[in-house]
């Protein structure tokens, strides 16, 4: 999820569309805190690690 933020982030950015810019800062967000969720050992939505 971090990844597709930052392609949705560098995409809006350079086709200048505020939406997917938007998108890839909540996505980025979402992703990042799944990363520390499963990085503290807390299971997230029934798994333990996100790849």
């Amino acid at each position: 999820m971090i990844i597709l933020g930052i392609i949705l982030l560098l995409v809006g950015v350079l086709a200048k569309i505020a939406t997917l810019w938007t998108i890839g800062i909540v996505v980025l967000v979402i992703g990042l805190i799944l990363l520390v969720l499963g990085m503290a050992g807390r299971a997230v939505g029934g798994r333990r690690h996100y790849y």
